[in-house]
């Protein structure tokens, strides 16, 4: 049986909704080019786009912000509550760096991005990032903490791992989401909804 881990650690069964459109995560550390492939697998398949970090400062989902490391301090039970309704039809991208926290019954398709160092490093400094953050996401990216979190959360049979180096990449990646999607419309299209 599936199961599918709450907030506070305990297993419950994994129970997915039914649905004709797929949920997908597209994850991986900072700069590894979550927010372009999202913003272009959105425009190829007509799914909606959901940049996480962007929501989280809209709709004021953190418990403050933590000025040493320049970012908003997440609270991942607000961001879950705010996007259980807009998950459920499915139909919807998720962009964020994280991904343990989001129930597993919510993506069809999880998508961990993947950087060569050199590239990541030069993405961050792009950016304007401390050299305290560079250096934290690329031993991030090194040590493999978003692909390894990834794979704790979520059977091994939605989740991929794709390289994010060059624009040609980036465009492959696109195009693999997108033969996903219509394979997966096509599987779901019977459902009764």
């Amino acid at each position: 049986m599936d199961v599918d881990y709450d907030s506070d650690g305990s297993e419950q069964p994994v129970e997915r909704t039914p649905r004709k459109l797929p949920n997908i995560l597209i994850t991986g550390t900072p700069g590894t080019g979550k927010t372009t492939t999202s913003e272009m697998a959105a425009m190829a398949t007509g799914l909606k786009h959901v940049e996480v970090g962007k929501l989280v400062k809209e709709k004021q989902l953190h418990d403050g912000y933590d000025a040493e490391f320049d970012s908003y301090i997440l609270n991942e039970d607000k961001v879950v509550d705010e996007l259980e309704d807009i998950m459920a039809p499915g139909g919807v991208i998720v962009d964020h760096h994280g991904c343990d926290f989001f129930p597993e019954r919510w993506f069809d398709l999880v998508v961990v991005l993947t950087c060569d160092n050199n590239t990541l490093y030069q993405r961050l400094e792009n950016r304007k990032y401390s050299e305290k953050k560079i250096q934290e996401n690329v031993e991030c990216e090194i040590m493999r903490v978003v692909a390894d979190e990834a794979s704790t959360s979520y059977k091994q049979d939605v989740l991929i791992e794709l390289a994010s180096n060059t624009v040609e990449e980036m465009e492959s990646n696109v195009n693999h989401i997108e033969e996903w999607v219509e394979r997966f419309i096509e599987e779901h299209a019977h459902l009764d909804i």
